[in-house]
């Protein structure tokens, strides 16, 4: 069992029991689109970003990403981290049918798919972070000069970023930039960037 300081957002009910099987942590589900109008719910993710922080785990589908951009625009104090899952073509076991976009949700991805995450989102995991990064911040203009924005092989280079980091294709450039920022330094993104081989 591994703990988390920040409490985690998800989306539903099996997320919830999947995460409390290897996590001891408040884990908090926003029940789908129901957050949107939730008022006490979301005053809770509020209260809980003042004093534990937390850390956002949704689907790499779009209603995650409607999802996840909520909750971050509802909370205007306190600490907010974004984990993310890989674009994971599957479908959970307990379905029928793959979801309407073929990827596994957050109940889908094994342990240590989901603990890279949390690690790689800055949490504290079992009372340690990881800050190796803590050097030369890579920024929008980086990613410009590096040919992974405003270009126009930029979003094929992206994507292809993405898939060898195992982040979610849906990502935006300030969600990425953050991302990048915690699990490499500039120097390493830079030999990546030019060593990506695209479709």
């Amino acid at each position: 069992m591994h703990t988390i300081k920040e409490a985690i957002i998800v989306e539903g009910t099996y997320d919830q029991i999947r995460l409390s099987n290897f996590l001891d942590a408040i884990v908090i589900k926003t029940n789908g689109f129901t957050i949107f109008k939730d008022k006490k719910k979301i005053e809770t993710i509020k209260t809980l970003a003042e004093k534990t922080g937390v850390v956002i785990l949704t689907d790499s589908d779009s209603a995650g990403f409607k999802i996840r951009n909520f909750v971050k625009q509802s909370i205007t104090d306190g600490d907010v981290k974004h984990a993310y899952i890989p674009d994971i073509i599957g479908k959970e076991k307990r379905k029928a049918e793959p979801s309407k976009e073929g990827l596994l949700g957050v109940e889908g991805i094994s342990d240590d798919i989901i603990l890279d995450a949390l690690r790689v989102a800055g949490c504290e995991l079992d009372g340690k972070t990881d800050d190796e990064f803590n050097k030369r911040p890579i920024t929008k203009a980086d990613l410009f000069l590096l040919g992974l924005s405003g270009g126009n092989e930029s979003n094929k280079k992206r994507n292809a970023l993405c898939i060898a980091l195992g982040l979610p294709s849906k990502i935006s450039a300030n969600m990425l930039i953050s991302v990048l920022n915690k699990l490499m330094s500039y120097e390493q993104l830079y030999d990546w960037a030019n060593n990506l081989e695209l479709e």
